[in-house]
């Protein structure tokens, strides 16, 4: 595990208690029941907002804390074991657009907006239904963006878009020439196919011609974080179970074949916390951060994906059913693992990264 200074230690502390406090799976439960689009509570928002979450990563010079990626992920994987949902992840990776490409009159007018809670941002890159960046159709002409993008996190309620063109990023305002048509995903979280038509753009200049890909790096990196706040909730939630349910008049936990099985998911959640981990330390040394973010994510849709499934089937048949909480980490992983790409994807992407 990360070594956490003081500081660190009382904010995962404190992510910890209100998210199990004021934000457990129950509180998921009434947003998806009430059906709106927008798929979160803004007053837990605010909440977050008030305890300077929502400003972490930014610079105390726009109202943020500068705190670092470590800490981001600290909150994220608290977050990320009550499913809590919010666009706490995405008005981040936004930020984080601004802060690496945005000009200094950017970064005063959205960045202390965003640290605030005042205004939501997410981003808008992907146009088909499997991550792909090098395919980009989104064009800019006069300043004025168009394109079409799939599958937008939190796209209901974002006040600005950070919309990847074929020339690079750009900042776009929601307006009259922009769109959204709803996307229903199995995780009943906020998803819209958006599109631009003739939209006002803003570009970010600097960052470099990699821009995008240092933004998605992080996406991978934190998106990584909720993850395994997931998988660590699945792993106690199944092992607490196997504890208590009694079959032939033995409790589960005592059947030899099931401890192996929750054991050998014990070392895979060992090596996906150190794997993500080592990608938020990355980020905060800047140092081989795309490397660190293709095996954190990657590292990270496998061990879900294993630890959910698994999760489900030694829940037996009440596992299927929808009151207990342990599918709905189930539907929220499948989603994430094809997010900012699939494992496949980003092991291949090491390999072009180490030259093969």
């Amino acid at each position: 595990m990360a070594v956490l200074n003081e500081e660190q230690e009382m904010l995962r502390d404190m992510a910890r208690e209100w998210s199990t406090n004021e934000s457990p799976v129950a509180e998921f439960r009434k947003v998806r029941a009430s059906g709106a689009p927008e798929a979160f509570n803004p007053d837990a928002y605010k909440a977050m907002s008030e305890m300077g979450w929502t400003g972490v990563i930014i610079p105390e010079e726009h109202g943020g804390s500068d705190f670092g990626w470590m800490s981001v992920g600290l909150i994220v994987e608290e977050l990320g074991k009550t499913l809590t949902a919010s666009p706490l992840i995405a008005s981040t990776l936004a930020a984080s657009a601004i802060i690496l490409g945005g000009s200094d009159e950017q970064k005063s007018k959205w960045l202390p907006k965003i640290a605030s809670g005042e205004l939501i941002a997410t981003l808008a890159i992907d146009e088909g239904p499997h991550h792909n960046p090098a395919n980009i159709a989104t064009s800019v002409s006069g300043g004025k963006l168009s394109g079409t993008k799939a599958f937008v996190h939190e796209a209901h309620t974002a006040d600005l878009f950070v919309v990847a063109a074929n020339d690079g990023l750009y900042l776009v305002e929601n307006g009259d020439s922009v769109s959204l048509s709803t996307r229903k995903l199995t995780d009943q979280r906020s998803h819209a196919e958006v599109t631009f038509d003739g939209a006002v753009a803003d570009k970010l200049e600097g960052g470099g011609d990699d821009l995008l890909n240092h933004v998605l790096d992080r996406a991978r990196i934190i998106t990584a974080c909720e993850m395994l706040g997931m998988a660590q909730r699945v792993f106690d939630t199944t092992l607490d179970y196997l504890k208590q349910r009694v079959q032939f008049n033995q409790v589960l936990a005592s059947f030899q074949a099931l401890q192996h099985r929750m054991a050998d998911l014990f070392g895979e959640l060992a090596t996906m916390r150190s794997a993500v981990e080592g990608g938020l330390m990355a980020l905060d040394a800047g140092f081989r951060v795309p490397e660190a973010a293709c095996i954190a994510k990657a590292r990270a849709s496998d061990v879900l994906h294993l630890i959910s499934r698994e999760g489900v089937q030694l829940h037996g048949g009440m596992g299927m059913t929808d009151e207990y909480d342990i599918g709905l980490y189930l539907k929220r992983a499948r989603i994430l693992e094809a997010s900012w790409g699939t494992s496949s994807y980003l092991r291949n992407r090491f390999a072009n990264l180490s030259g093969y």
